[in-house]
């Protein structure tokens, strides 16, 4: 691998930077892996967390024990923080790790510039490719091929992303997949949450209980599903998440005549959410973009033993949740076939039963934070 050597042996806990866009409470894929893989680490080595604020100041804070530099944003431009102060964060202190998640423009930029002479190892999470912001791939690509070309050990979160990434495959040879892992006690049942579960169910009536989760944006294919309502009676569709198309996806629904059917929830902080994953008798996932890198709330659903029907795209998503064995998977932008498999899974609790089941085994098995831990310890280590 690049720049490793046998020397590098440091003395006392191990230092490792992290290098994210933002940081819990922020809200996202990729932020939520940062919050769970940095509450993970703490204990094992000598953590920093480096990110950008969405203000003019640079705040230094403790987030579940964990040190915290939010750098100054002077406004933003194509979603992406103006933060010149991470360059000189990068360049100010010493680290045996510098963990770079990506996409991620600024953090790129900072740590090419901060000219930083090489006594580290440099690890690169690949969440995934750029879709859709062109003009900006066009500046940030070579900067990427910069920082993988230095990278001793580049991450993907699944076999998939390197198989489909239009840049992972160059780097084949330092590709390490090492998936996502969550805190799985949350999603244990316990009397309070079964609780909880019942009157969600007592508030949505008696019939069968779609639930999808998810930011209200184009890539997340929610359309789809309501149309998929349309052709399964007597559902109903809860839809927990804000975004820009929420008004798009409610005038949908009341021209698909479902609008009585789907229940727009709206924002619900992360650790209220369990109940309506109980209550649920079948999570959606229905993108259809491989913007979709992976799926977190997938695994989220499969630690509550819903079966989940997902969509066959290229990334991480088919991997999370498997086509006949904790779900079904069918074509993107296909309202038809994700009808039929949700009621082929209404019309057979016994078949639900058994995908629940794997659901929870797969999660524990792959995706728990401790999993990751070990795998994330194993990298540094090497």
């Amino acid at each position: 691998m690049a720049g490793l050597s046998a020397s590098f042996s440091p003395a006392g806990p191990m230092r490792v930077v992290q290098v994210g866009k933002y940081y819990y409470p922020f809200s996202g894929g990729i932020e939520s892996h940062l919050y769970a893989l940095a509450s993970e680490l703490r204990s094992e080595v000598d953590l920093d967390v480096i990110v950008t604020n969405t203000a003019p100041r640079t705040v230094r804070d403790v987030v579940n024990g964990v040190a915290v530099t939010r750098c100054a944003s002077f406004g933003h431009f194509a979603s992406v923080e103006v933060a010149p102060g991470m360059v000189l964060e990068l360049s100010s202190r010493s680290y045996d790790v510098l963990h770079l998640h990506l996409p991620n423009p600024v953090g790129v930029a900072s740590y090419l510039a901060s000219n930083k002479p090489r006594r580290h190892r440099l690890v690169v999470t690949y969440h995934s490719d750029v879709a859709r912001q062109r003009y900006l791939n066009h500046v940030y690509a070579p900067l990427v091929t910069r920082l993988l070309d230095r990278a001793d050990v580049v991450i993907a979160t699944s076999p998939e992303l390197l198989e489909y990434s239009s840049v992972l495959p160059r780097y084949r040879d330092r590709v390490r997949v090492v998936p996502y892992g969550i805190d799985l006690e949350q999603f244990t049942e316990n009397d309070a949450l079964r609780s909880e579960a019942r009157a969600i169910r007592e508030r949505f009536g008696g019939g069968p209980l779609l639930l999808a989760v998810g930011r209200l944006i184009y890539y997340k294919g929610f359309e789809f599903a309501i149309r998929a309502l349309s052709l399964v009676p007597a559902a109903r569709l809860l839809l927990i998440g804000g975004g820009p198309l929420r008004g798009e996806l409610e005038a949908l629904a009341r021209e698909l005549g479902v609008a009585e059917r789907v229940t727009f929830l709206g924002e619900i902080l992360n650790e209220r959410v369990t109940p309506y994953y109980l209550a649920s008798d079948v999570y959606l996932l229905p993108s259809i973009a491989k913007s979709e890198a992976f799926g977190i709330v997938q695994i989220e659903a499969m630690a509550c033993g819903v079966p989940v029907v997902n969509t066959r795209l290229p990334s991480g998503v088919p991997f999370v949740s498997r086509d006949g064995e904790t779900g079904f998977t069918v074509e993107p932008e296909d309202p038809r076939a994700l009808a039929a498999a949700v009621q082929r899974l209404i019309a057979d609790p016994e078949l639900c039963r058994r995908f629940g089941e794997a659901g929870r085994v797969r999660a524990r098995e792959q995706f728990s934070k401790a999993v990751l831990r070990r795998r994330l310890l194993d990298i540094y280590r090497a």
